[in-house]
């Protein structure tokens, strides 16, 4: 009987343990409560000037539904990123809500987003509750991390205009896909197979003095929040002659 017992207790601690684990693994999917703001006296669309560097694209990153995070930013790490952000004003929100791209930095009175006015209405169920919104100008959320998703867009390398052929390379990562972040990019010679690492000046601009000569291929290391890291290296390299301004398709996407 107490071998009984004692197997009986092993079993339901076993069965325990695997229910919490299941609730952990399914709590990446959980909305967390929070408030947001919007850029006040500003066009619908984003920021040009945001702290990820995606300049003129940033505005209009994701058609617009853009914004800036406060500890999402995470010192770069969290451009790009995607989340689900529903106000919860039964009056006025949608249970759909918003899904916006992390383009800058900042925060207002407690908040965990500041959104762009077309992202911010459109938590709203009509445009009647999106003027009520934007007129309240901070609000109660929830949201959460989800896949971003760019149809017929493979991941992009943008060449900022600052980069000096051949002596200084920098660039911005364009259409990040899926739910994991870029956490360190390397820079390799296509012949010889010698890679760089290169700095995160900030934001999703990466960059290195002396880059490679010749073809260059850009690995990235995506990460989640459990650990795992995969190395995604792309179809298409940088051409030899490289210019400031200039982008190159990747020729890959990203949907984990």
């Amino acid at each position: 009987m107490a071998r009984l017992q004692l197997f009986f207790n092993l079993f339901i601690a076993t069965f325990l343990c695997l229910e919490i684990l299941g609730n952990a693994a399914t709590c990446r999917d959980c909305f967390i409560h929070s408030r947001a703001a919007h850029y006040p006296n500003s066009d619908d669309n984003g920021t040009e000037t945001g702290r990820c560097g995606y300049g003129t694209f940033g505005a209009t990153l994701n058609g617009g539904d853009v914004s800036a995070a406060s500890d999402l930013y995470r010192d770069g790490v969290g451009c790009g990123a995607c989340y689900q952000v529903r106000c919860t004003n039964s009056n006025y929100c949608s249970d759909k809500g918003v899904t916006v791209v992390i383009t800058d930095h900042g925060s207002s009175d407690r908040t965990d987003f500041i959104l762009s006015r077309r992202g911010f209405g459109r938590m709203a169920q009509n445009k009647d509750a999106a003027a009520s919104l934007l007129a309240l100008g901070i609000v109660d959320i929830e949201y959460r991390r989800v896949p971003c998703s760019y149809p017929n867009k493979n991941i992009t390398i943008k060449i900022d205009e600052n980069s000096n052929y051949p002596h200084y390379l920098a660039f911005v990562i364009w259409y990040q896909q899926g739910r994991k972040d870029i956490t360190a990019v390397q820079l390799c010679e296509t012949q010889s197979y010698i890679c760089k690492l290169l700095d995160r000046s900030y934001g999703a601009v990466w960059t290195t003095t002396s880059p490679p000569s010749g073809p260059l291929s850009v690995r990235m290391l995506f990460s989640d929040e459990n650990g795992e890291e995969t190395w995604v290296v792309p179809v298409n390299d940088i051409p030899d002659n490289w210019k400031p301004g200039d982008t190159y398709d990747s020729g890959v996407q990203v949907t984990d």
